[in-house]
């Protein structure tokens, strides 16, 4: 079975923080963050395998063959320990991380994720969309069902830029990409155990208006984590690194600024 070596854009220097992109975006979403974080951190923002620059590969779907891209990942990069944040889909990777290399994660920042497995109707959900992925080899499914949830009214009402950015990159979402990770995460085990024994600090967001995971899930995650601290994203959606980035970066800083001097 090939090995998937994952694009990854790598700018800044000092303590390496990792970013995980949302489904069905890529490392595109993290332009705000390159820019304004990189003068302080050395910014690693991969495309997940089969988004923007990484190859699908052939593997069965699961999120741990994506957290073992990413523990890949580090190890070519020469990482030996990074803050890791995943935002959605890249929760989802944060947290299997977590649970299959956790001796690589200085830092955890989870933002707009859940904890839990899917229930049976999110699950049918996502594989459904899957199918139809596969079979129109297009994502309109994913324009028509999906990015209509990605942002949050005030988002959708105040900054139609964002949105029309958002709505690009779900447009260029590889098809059968989408479909595959749609199945990874279908079948993702509930992760509360992981969290649990979670020995870093953690960062936990949500935005406060976000349709697809809650301020409870938020909650639930911080609570189960050791040592988190919780934050909840005003004027946001589910997108909260993209539509309100200064807040994004500016809680990102603090809490891995304060880790700095754990880093290798």
């Amino acid at each position: 079975m090939a090995v998937v070596q994952l694009y990854a854009r790598d700018v800044g220097a000092g303590m390496p923080l990792v970013l995980l992109h949302a489904f069905p975006l890529s490392s595109a979403m993290w332009l705000a963050q390159r820019e304004a974080l990189a003068g302080r951190f050395r910014v690693v923002t991969p495309d997940l395998r089969g988004f923007g620059g990484s190859v699908l590969g052939s593997d069965v779907p699961s999120v741990d063959a994506m957290a073992d891209d990413v523990a890949r990942m580090f190890r070519t990069l020469g990482v030996q320990r990074a803050v890791v944040g995943g935002v959605s889909m890249g929760g989802y990777v944060a947290m299997a991380l977590c649970r299959r290399h956790p001796d690589v994660v200085l830092g955890l920042v989870l933002c707009a994720t859940r904890g839990s497995a899917d229930d049976a109707g999110t699950s049918a959900a996502r594989l459904a969309q899957a199918d139809r992925l596969e079979r129109d080899d297009d994502v309109s499914v994913l324009v028509d069902e999906l990015l209509p949830h990605l942002v949050g009214p005030t988002t959708m009402r105040q900054r139609a830029l964002v949105y029309g950015r958002v709505r690009g990159l779900v447009q260029s979402t590889p098809p059968h990409a989408a479909a595959w990770a749609q199945r990874a995460m279908a079948g993702r085990p509930d992760s509360f155990d992981t969290l649990r024994g979670v020995k870093v600090p953690a960062l936990v967001m949500v935005g406060g208006e976000d349709a697809l995971s809650s301020e409870a899930d938020a909650r639930a995650m911080a609570e189960a984590l050791p040592n988190a601290e919780l934050l909840v994203v005003p004027r946001a959606g589910h997108l909260v690194p993209v539509e309100q980035p200064d807040l994004f970066n500016q809680a990102v800083t603090e809490f891995a600024a304060a880790l700095s001097g754990s880093a290798r």
